[in-house]
């Protein structure tokens, strides 16, 4: 047992101070782009039933970095200050998919293709949501009885993780973006960071090598069976680059991977909840078969390019655990455990 534990925890810890560097990175830019990029500034250009609004959603969400439960007094705000419905839900998909922390992560444990396919795939995704819903409302399909705002933005701060932190104003752009990004912002990942850290500590230390490479395991059942565990599942896009860094340093086909990276963080149940009640049933039908189809066809696209380009994922994964941790990361992964505490003690001390 204690061998096991000591494993666990080295694979942990191998797993944040390879990721340590880029994360740091990461939530700078994150809150960089918080206090430069005003919400307001977004909401004036959502209003339309057009492929503009979705456009502009989906492109901002990609680099804000919330999580699915997060994001929803957010894409609440945005749909009650008249952004479109399918602006609304480009935003809410394309947003906790990606965000500029899981792809620093995403470099530091995967490999160059999937840091560049993921967000890409993200945009994607939520392009394809939003249009859809437009043409839902476009052609009436999804008209009906609208549900009161009040009552499902209230629902949407009732799932959110967010606390109610005061920001300081005061002081310079870096020093606040500094103090929103390892404050509220870390405050809000870190529960759902630490339970992707665990779990792909677990994965590193019990699943034996090349596990996935049989038939059951590889090809169009892992990419479903991806999905159907993606989806039902909360973890936001910076908790899932690690778990499925690990699944495919096993020998899970990178198209899988990807499905999770994509379907995890945009679905939940708590997120289902709330887009059924404030956008409506088949707005949400839309959603999820959009969400499904699209991580798929990504998926399904993901593996024969690999096989093009002559790359072996499960071998690039591994090797980044095999190499061993220099300085830098060492000195990050340290820095992350000391602000990873810190929020913990800030949220449940």
């Amino acid at each position: 047992m204690t061998d096991f534990l000591e494993q666990w925890m080295y694979a942990v810890w191998e797993i944040l101070a390879l990721s340590g560097p880029w994360l740091l990175v990461g939530f700078l830019l994150a809150g960089l782009i918080h206090i430069l990029l005003p919400e307001q500034v977004v909401y004036r250009h959502l209003g339309k039933d057009d492929w503009r609004s979705v456009l502009t959603a989906a492109v901002a969400g990609v680099p804000i970095p919330l999580c699915s439960c997060s994001v929803l007094p957010t894409a609440m705000s945005l749909r009650k200050s008249g952004a479109s419905r399918g602006a609304t839900t480009s935003f809410l998909i394309s947003t906790p998919e990606t965000g500029v922390d899981s792809i620093g992560i995403t470099w530091a444990l995967t490999d160059p293709l999937m840091t560049v396919v993921r967000p890409i795939a993200a945009l994607v995704t939520a392009l394809g949501s939003g249009l859809l819903v437009n043409l839902l409302v476009k052609t009436g399909l999804a008209s009906g009885p609208r549900v009161d705002a009040e009552a499902a933005s209230s629902r949407a701060h009732d799932h959110s993780h967010e606390h109610d932190h005061p920001v300081d104003e005061s002081g310079s752009v870096l020093g606040r973006a500094l103090r929103y990004a390892f404050g509220p912002l870390l405050d809000d990942l870190t529960p759902w960071f630490l339970f992707g850290l665990a779990l792909s500590g677990l994965i590193a230390v019990l699943v034996p090598e090349g596990f996935f490479a049989s038939e059951l395991t590889s090809g169009w059942p892992a990419m479903l069976g991806m999905l159907v565990i993606g989806v039902p599942m909360y973890v936001c896009a910076t908790a899932s680059t690690p778990i499925a860094a690990a699944l495919v340093a096993k020998g899970l086909d990178p198209g899988a991977a990807l499905i999770f990276l994509l379907a995890g963080p945009a679905t939940n149940l708590a997120t289902i909840a709330v887009v059924r009640g404030f956008l409506g049933g088949r707005i949400l039908a839309a959603y999820l078969i959009s969400i499904a189809a699209f991580s798929l066809a990504c998926g399904a696209l993901l593996g024969p390019i690999y096989g093009l380009l002559g790359m072996d994922a499960s071998a690039i994964m591994a090797e980044a655990t095999e190499k061993g941790l220099g300085w830098l990361d060492i000195a990050g992964g340290a820095v992350m455990v000391g602000l990873l505490l810190r929020s913990a003690q800030r949220r449940y001390g």
